[in-house]
């Protein structure tokens, strides 16, 4: 009998042998954007400069080199300790050999008094190894102890095992300590394998910035030019030399850590040093770092430097009786025309992805204004001449902005319909500030309303589960009171993803669907999701459209040693063990905290909501996008899931990931 062979287009077999378990430094080669930036090798060759840099930053040393060679490779030396070569405790292996191919693996998990860095960007363990993993050829030579020692790698992979011989004296090269790393990028995994000049300039003079006494030196092989920072002067010095024009009041600048004993809220070490510059006009120039790491998104540092600024001046303003009757200052009026460098100290930050681009630590906020606020309020005390100067701009920026938001409501007077009942609004007219959430519940709805801004932030409460739109004909959408108040506090009609609206009439540039964390919450999301993706596309496409995240645990924490008692929210059961592991490792013995569950958001205060999910600089808020699935997939994907024929499709569905899904019983 015949055997009929399978064609190319039948459906692969799908079963236990199709599972793949990515081992050692095969992730970060199959997923290099998970890690680090593929424009181009700049970042990579960055993680082993932090490492120096971190060195610097815990007073292990003086000096950081990097050298641009003409095969293309690129050296970062260093005169710190110097990376432990001997055999791990545990592993058997050269310390320094896990630290090149083992992700998570490092000596900066640690922190504190106790730990061998007390204050670094190193958090993972995860930096150099992605380094080696990129990378054709990695060499690492370590003088520690009297003992030279050296290895090298390729793609990831040991080629040369390690060698330890004895330190030569000065005039044979060798020196006292330190590390050398050598690394060639591999140009497959990189849009251009080319490394850009100006920024690695600016990270290497930044450095030298952040830590006055110390060299940082750029050699090019090719040319023999050697670029030498050194800075005393520090971050005013460096703001000055970037300034555009004379600076509207003379540069204020600070630094303050916190001191042992002296305040208990932080930990010892933790502060920040900053030095800001305000003008009339031209561009501003804003540089922040966390320990020494590039913060190029901002992050909670940036916000509290800019609530300390405001909260300063405006009790300035309040107290001189500087401000017109009429006109309310906010945020933006102070930090609009700054320009600023801000280095904060922070134990144990915690960042947005690999690339660490943006510092999410609720409490670096807290951290930064409480530093930044009296200083400036003492300065502002002692040069009055000055703090009316500035009062005068921010109260300009001020009036500017109302006027602004005057002609949007003057353009949008006529032909208006009337405002649903059950919403809130907001004060304000300026669409860039103004955002609505959409509550679950009215119980929810006047938490919301009691803890809001009520300059930016409007709520509109919903009754119940909004009606799945997706087969509803346009012409029948306001028969439905929940949709139709959605629509006339938004301001746009339903329209169709080829139709042209009007948005003209828009009154919120954030529209935030706020629900439960809880299975019912994920239900109104969708259906709400699904009404804006089905019949107001345009918004979903310009990015109006968010998901607030509010937590489902709290925790309150007793006081454990110099901590005093705190209490702490997490989003998921993965947040709340961080949370639990983070108050082990603070002396806090088991049971000595308590974790409520959050069964909705009726169950918080208004405080409490405010600081979890309404405080534009502590909340989770996630904009919605189509993402990588496209439109058209998107549309076959929302069609399965709400669908009225597709029972069928989405009992499959249900019956493959049904496993999947966690029950809280």
């Amino acid at each position: 009998m015949a055997t009929k062979t399978p064609t190319s287009t039948s459906p692969a077999a799908y079963g236990e042998a199709s599972i793949r378990v990515l081992k050692g430094l095969e992730p970060v080669k199959q997923r290099p954007g998970m890690y680090t930036r593929t424009e181009n090798p700049l970042h990579m060759v960055q993680e082993a400069i932090d490492n120096a840099a971190d060195e610097a930053l815990a007073h292990h040393g003086k000096r950081i080199g990097v050298t641009l060679h003409t095969d293309g490779s690129v050296s970062v030396e260093d005169d710190g300790r110097g990376i432990p070569f001997g055999l791990h405790p545990d592993e058997g292996v050269p310390v320094v050999e896990i630290v090149f191919t083992r992700l998570h693996a490092g000596g900066k998990f640690d922190k504190g008094s106790g730990g061998a860095y007390s204050f670094s960007g190193g958090l993972h363990g995860v930096g150099v190894s992605v380094t080696n993993a990129l990378a054709t050829r990695l060499q690492v030579t370590v003088w520690r102890e009297k003992q030279v020692a050296t290895l090298a790698f390729a793609g990831g992979d040991v080629v040369e095992p390690l060698v330890i011989r004895p330190a030569g004296p000065p005039s044979s090269g060798d020196r006292k300590q330190g590390t050398t790393v050598r690394v060639w990028p591999d140009p497959k995994y990189f849009e251009s394998p080319e490394l850009p000049k100006h920024e690695l300039v600016h990270l290497l003079r930044s450095k030298a910035v952040l830590m006055p006494g110390v060299t940082v030196t750029l050699t090019h092989e090719k040319t023999g030019e050697v670029q030498t920072w050194l800075y005393q002067g520090g971050l005013r010095d460096y703001l000055a030399q970037h300034l555009n024009g004379e600076p509207l009041i003379p540069l204020f600048e600070g630094a303050q850590y916190a001191s042992s004993g002296a305040d208990e809220t932080f930990a010892e070490g933790e502060g920040a040093a900053w030095c800001v510059s305000f003008s009339e006009e031209g561009a501003n120039l804003r540089e922040s770092y966390v320990n020494l790491i590039p913060t190029i998104a901002g992050g909670t540092h940036e916000a509290g430097l800019k609530d300390g600024l405001f909260q300063a001046v405006k009790g300035f303003v309040e107290m001189h009786a500087l401000c017109p009757k009429g006109v309310k200052l906010m945020p933006d009026d102070v930090f609009g025309r700054a320009s600023f460098v801000l280095s904060a100290k922070v134990l144990d930050p915690q960042f947005q992805g690999q690339t660490k681009e943006r510092l999410n630590s609720r409490d670096a906020l807290r951290l930064v204004s409480s530093f930044v606020k009296p200083t400036l309020e003492l300065w502002l005390s002692q040069h009055v001449e000055h703090g009316k100067k500035l009062a005068e701009l921010v109260i300009k920026q001020a009036q500017a902005r109302q006027r602004a938001g005057q002609k949007v409501e003057k353009k949008k007077g006529s032909g208006v319909a009337v405002l649903p009942g059950k919403l809130t609004d907001c004060e304000s007219r300026d669409l860039a500030m103004n955002e609505v959430f959409l509550v679950e519940g009215d119980s929810a709805g006047g938490s919301a309303k009691m803890g809001r801004n009520k300059e930016t932030q409007a709520v509109l409460p919903l009754r119940g589960k909004v009606l799945n739109a997706w087969e509803v004909e346009r012409d029948r959408l306001f028969a439905n009171n929940e949709i139709h108040d959605i629509a006339v506090a938004v301001g746009v009609d339903p329209h169709g993803p080829n139709d042209q609206p009007d948005l003209s009439g828009l009154r919120y540039g954030k529209i935030c669907i706020l629900s439960d964390a809880d299975v019912d919450g994920s239900h109104i999301q969708v259906l709400l999701l699904t009404l804006f993706f089905r019949h107001f596309p345009r918004l979903v496409e310009n990015g109006n459209i968010f998901i607030a995240k509010p937590p489902l645990y709290r925790v309150d924490a007793s006081a454990r040693g110099k901590k005093p008692a705190a209490k702490f929210y997490a989003l998921d059961e993965g947040e709340l063990q961080a949370i639990l592991d983070k108050l082990r490792k603070e002396g806090a013995r088991d049971g000595s905290w308590s974790i409520s569950r959050f069964k909705g958001l009726g169950e918080m205060n208004a405080e409490q909501l405010w600081e979890t999910t309404l405080n534009p600089d502590t909340r989770r808020l996630m904009r919605v996008e189509c993402g990588a699935l496209g439109v058209t997939e998107t549309t076959a994907a929302l069609t399965r899931l709400m669908g009225k024929g597709e029972a069928a499709s989405r009992r499959e569905l249900m019956e493959l990931h049904g496993d999947a899904v966690d029950v809280d019983v």
